[in-house]
């Protein structure tokens, strides 16, 4: 089974703040629990797919600040799949309850593929 978008994820400085700003836009409330750190909005009252904020110590140059998050239930073998489809595989991964891969795709554009522990 091909993976499916999770959420739109964007590094930022502060995950709440940047949160109430989407809240606020798009008419959806921050979700419980968001801190200056992990932030998401969308998750509890169903907008598909939710927006997840996540604090990074710096930007790095060159890395994209949204990327896509995609959902598998064998994680290895979709990582698999997509470094033979052409993506480099960066890292792995296990916070926040979840186990997860970064990729780059073809052009060097970032994306991850998780899965729950």
């Amino acid at each position: 089974m091909a993976p499916t978008i999770a959420c739109t994820t964007f590094d930022c400085t502060d995950a709440a703040a940047l949160a109430g700003f989407y809240a606020q836009l798009l008419d959806h409330p921050v979700d419980a629990d968001a801190s200056e750190f992990f932030a998401t909005v969308g998750r509890g009252s169903g907008m598909t797919p939710p927006l997840m904020f996540l604090k990074v110590p710096e930007r790095t140059p060159g890395k994209n600040s949204v990327h896509l998050d995609m959902m598998a239930t064998d994680l290895s073998a979709e990582v698999e799949r997509a470094v033979a489809l052409g993506a480099k595989h960066i890292g792995d991964f296990d916070e926040y309850g979840l186990q997860w891969a970064t990729l780059a795709d073809p052009e060097g554009n970032l994306f991850d593929i998780a899965t729950h522990n």
